[in-house]
C-alpha cells in the first residue's frame, strides 16, 4: 500500500511556487503497549465517564473546558473551537533563512520528507535544495495542518529535502533552569586529553541498525515464552544476568586510562558483549511534559 501524504500543497519562495507532497519520515518501532485486564475473567477493563458526586454521565452531556483558575473553567463547545481553527491555504511560504546550526536541537520535533509533486516541479525543487545546501541555510515557515499552525524548517537531505516540525518557544524548558548549579571550573588538561583520546578512538559513522532497544526485546521474549507456555504464569526473568555488586567510587583518571588503553569496539559499532546494565530492561527517563498548543 502506497504511503499516504501528510500534506499536499506548494512551497512558495517569493514569486516561485513548487508543488510538493509531504510524508512522515518516521514510524513506530518495536514498542509494546499493555491493556489493563481483569484477572479472574481475563477481560479488558473499560472506563466510564464519571462526575464526582453524580456518577456516570452520557457522552452527549460532555463539552470541553479550559481551567482558568483552580476549579474554574471556561466552557467551549465544538462549534466554537472549530470556528477559530486555521484554514489551510495549502501553501508553505518560506519567510526567513537561518544558518544550518542556528536552531537548537531542543526545538526539533518530528521530521518529514518533502518530494516534488510531479516532474514539472522537480526543476524548481532541485534549485531550492541546492541553494539551501550551498548557502548552508535552513528555510523557516509556518504550515496550517488540521486547523493548527506548525512552525517548520526545510533543509537538504541527500537528493531530497526534509521538513522538520519545530517546537515553539513556550514548549521548551530553558536549560539554565537545570544547569545553574553546574560549576564553571575547567577540567585538568590530562583528564581532558584522555577523554578526547577515548572519543577519537571510538569515533565512526553512525549506523542506526547497530543499536537495539534491549528492554523491548526482553519483553518480546517474555511474551513469546508465556504464549508457548499456553498461558501458564512465567515468574522467572528472561535472560537477566545477576547484578554486580561493588563500589560506586571510581578513579576517573584510572578509568579513562583503562578505556583508552584497553580493547574497544569497532568504530561506530556497539560492543558485542553488553554490560549487565545494558542487558537489563531500563526504565525510560522521566520526561518533562511540554505545554500543548492544541485547542
Amino acid at each position: 500500500m502506497a504511503a499516504r501524504a501528510y500534506w499536499k500543497g506548494q512551497i512558495r519562495l517569493a514569486l516561485v511556487s513548487i508543488p510538493v507532497e509531504i510524508y512522515a519520515a518516521t514510524k513506530s518501532g518495536k514498542s509494546i503497549s499493555f491493556r489493563q485486564i481483569h484477572e479472574p475473567s481475563g477481560k479488558p477493563i473499560q472506563y466510564e465517564k464519571v462526575v464526582a458526586g453524580i456518577g456516570p454521565v452520557d457522552r452527549d452531556e460532555i463539552i470541553k473546558g479550559y481551567e482558568v483558575s483552580r476549579g474554574n473553567y471556561v466552557l467551549l463547545d465544538d462549534e466554537e473551537i472549530e470556528a477559530v481553527k486555521l484554514e489551510s491555504k495549502r501553501t508553505l511560504e518560506l519567510v526567513q533563512f537561518v544558518d544550518h546550526d542556528a536552531i537548537d536541537v531542543l526545538y526539533y520535533d518530528k521530521p518529514y520528507y518533502v518530494v516534488p509533486a510531479d516532474e514539472l516541479a522537480e526543476e524548481a525543487y532541485v534549485v531550492l535544495r541546492e541553494a539551501l545546501r550551498q548557502s548552508r541555510k535552513v528555510g523557516l515557515g509556518q504550515l496550517a495542518v488540521r486547523g493548527q499552525e506548525m512552525l517548520v524548517s526545510l533543509k537538504p537531505c541527500g537528493r531530497g529535502i526534509v521538513m522538520e516540525a519545530l517546537r515553539y518557544a513556550d514548549e521548551v524548558n530553558q536549560a539554565t533552569n537545570y544547569f545553574r548549579d553546574v560549576g564553571d571550573e575547567q577540567p585538568a588538561p590530562e583528564l581532558l586529553e584522555l577523554a578526547t583520546s577515548l572519543i577519537d578512538k571510538r569515533s565512526g559513522k553512525f549506523d542506526a541498525d547497530a543499536y537495539h532497544n534491549h528492554y523491548v526485546d526482553a519483553l518480546h521474549r517474555l511474551i513469546d515464552k508465556k504464549v508457548k507456555a499456553k498461558g501458564q504464569r512465567v515468574l522467572e526473568d528472561v535472560d537477566q544476568p545477576a547484578a554486580k555488586s561493588g563500589s560506586n567510587v571510581i578513579d576517573l583518571m584510572a578509568a579513562l586510562k583503562a578505556s583508552v588503553g584497553g580493547k574497544t569496539p569497532a568504530a561506530g559499532k556497539p560492543s558485542a558483549k553488553k554490560s549487565d546494565d545494558e542487558e537489563k530492561p531500563r526504565k525510560p527517563p522521566a520526561k518533562t511534559a511540554a505545554r500543548s498548543r492544541r485547542g
